[in-house]
């Protein structure tokens, strides 16, 4: 099964630099990079049009802290998504 490409955003491609990127931007650029395999993840909580910037950033922040703890219910992002309020 052929994988499915990403999209380009401005926190995934690359070309932006880093300074250029919202906060919230930037800790996805940060997932990503740290663990790329987490990209869907990460834009699935990017593109949530549920969330404002402030419950996006919450969201991702509860996402990232929770890939250390494997019985948080923050690693799935739909669930992350919906305690940030989204």
């Amino acid at each position: 099964m052929a994988k499915k490409k990403v999209a380009a955003s401005r926190w995934h491609d690359g070309v932006s630099e880093i300074e250029d990127l919202s906060e919230t931007e930037q800790v996805a650029h940060a997932i990503v990079t740290e663990r790329r395999d987490l990209e869907p993840s990460v834009a699935r909580i990017m593109d949530s049009e549920t969330l404002d910037e402030d419950q996006r950033a919450v969201a991702l922040t509860s996402f990232h802290d929770a890939l250390s703890d494997p019985d948080d219910e923050n690693r799935n992002p739909m669930v992350a998504i919906a305690n940030a309020g989204g």
